[in-house]
């Protein structure tokens, strides 16, 4: 079955239930109404932008033009990592971290998928990887980041009994490891919970887009059983690097806890 053409009518229609919704806020004087009013400006102005850009990008189907567009997501990503830590790592640190952890990981998740699963012809082919790259770089992101501001708001609480293990003897490794293990934890709860769910209490986005645009279901499950696969790959080695590269961070060469490097 063929999809259906929204037209600009049924858009406002839609935009309707964000305005109630603002008036119905606006009238409980939550505060709320002004954010959320600028909030879906901004999501329908780079939607639409974005679509656009994909439109032109699908059909040049240029290797360079998909590497721009992989690497400012990539670099975006990185920033809302950096700006979603409660205390994060000073100067550039955090960035840095953040930005190598997703090339790693979300990267080469990615291109295996896109290499050995898939197969598209060229494996590049921007209909494909662009979608799936952006799928995976932005639960990554989301695990990345809150394993991270885990991480340092549990060690900042906890300093004085970390030090005491230090001072003990203990390594590094050993004196947050367990914060360690519970900030991974937290971060895949949520992809795990979605897993575990999907196809039951939800049918997530990529299924529900390609039936809606006339796909069968049967191949959109398949799609989307790969889709979930590599993001929880990329969610669990991401995540474990980066806080493997955060615990570098917060220790010096003499294995003294440096909270200093926390702003």
């Amino acid at each position: 079955m063929a999809s259906i053409d929204l037209s600009y009518g049924d858009l406002a229609l839609a935009a309707l239930i964000l305005v109630s919704l603002a008036a119905l806020f606006y009238a409980m004087r939550l505060g709320l109404s002004r954010s959320l009013l600028i909030a879906g400006g901004r999501m329908m102005v780079q939607l639409a932008l974005i679509g656009y850009v994909l439109r032109y990008l699908f059909e040049s189907g240029q290797w360079w033009m998909v590497a721009a567009m992989a690497l400012v997501m990539l670099t975006v990503a990185s920033r809302e990592i950096l700006a979603r830590q409660k205390r994060r790592l000073s100067g550039w640190r955090s960035w840095r971290l953040g930005a190598s952890t997703l090339f790693v990981s979300s990267f080469a998740i990615s291109l295996f998928g896109l290499a050995v699963v898939v197969r598209p012809e060229p494996w590049y082919t921007p209909q494909y990887a662009i979608p799936i790259l952006g799928m995976i770089i932005s639960n990554t992101m989301n695990a990345i980041s809150l394993g991270m501001d885990r991480l340092t708001d549990s060690i900042f609480t906890n300093r004085n009994v970390i030090e005491q293990r230090l001072a003990l003897g203990q390594a590094p490794s050993e004196a947050i490891g367990g914060y360690a293990r519970d900030c991974i934890r937290s971060g895949m709860t949520p992809v795990i919970n979605s897993m575990s769910t999907a196809g039951i209490v939800s049918l997530p986005g990529m299924m529900t887009g390609q039936i809606l645009a006339g796909a069968s279901p049967v191949e959109a499950v398949e799609y989307q059983i790969v889709i979930w696969l590599m993001i929880a790959g990329g969610c669990g080695f991401g995540m474990t690097v980066a806080i493997k590269l955060l615990k570098g961070q917060l220790f010096d060469e003499r294995d003294r806890l440096r909270l200093d490097r926390l702003r």
